[in-house]
């Protein structure tokens, strides 16, 4: 069975970097599309970023576009976040989840999603 687990969190001051990790197993990893979402306390979970099977565009939330940047190497299967200018509010459990030959306008919203991932925190002081 495919085992999908977020890596890379930690603690960083305001305007920080930190790039998270998303490794995930099964042998079509090329088939799935990927999202990054993130739950802050008392707060529903987001999709924030999505990056598909098809080489199509990435696609971000507002909150997110021009600081996050998502990537995937399908030789490695890893998907990235690349996250810069940190700010508090980007405080959250972020984690990765996948769909089989989804659309990131699905994936990133939560549906058709085959795998969650395990979460990792990140927190940004001011």
């Amino acid at each position: 069975q495919a085992h999908m687990m977020a890596s890379g969190g930690g603690s960083v001051q305001a305007g920080g970097s930190l790039r998270l990790s998303c490794t995930f197993s099964p042998p079509d990893f090329d088939r799935f599309t990927f999202a990054w979402f993130r739950q802050a306390e008392n707060r529903e979970r987001e999709g924030i970023s999505c990056i598909p099977y098809d080489g199509a565009p990435a696609d971000y939330v507002d909150s997110v576009k021009g600081r996050f940047t998502i990537s995937r190497d399908d030789a490695k299967k890893i998907v990235y976040l690349e996250m810069n200018s940190l700010k508090p509010e980007d405080t959250a459990m972020y984690s990765c989840a996948a769909g089989l030959v989804s659309r990131c306008r699905e994936t990133i919203r939560g549906r058709d999603v085959s795998y969650w991932g395990q979460g990792t925190q990140v927190t940004v002081s001011s």
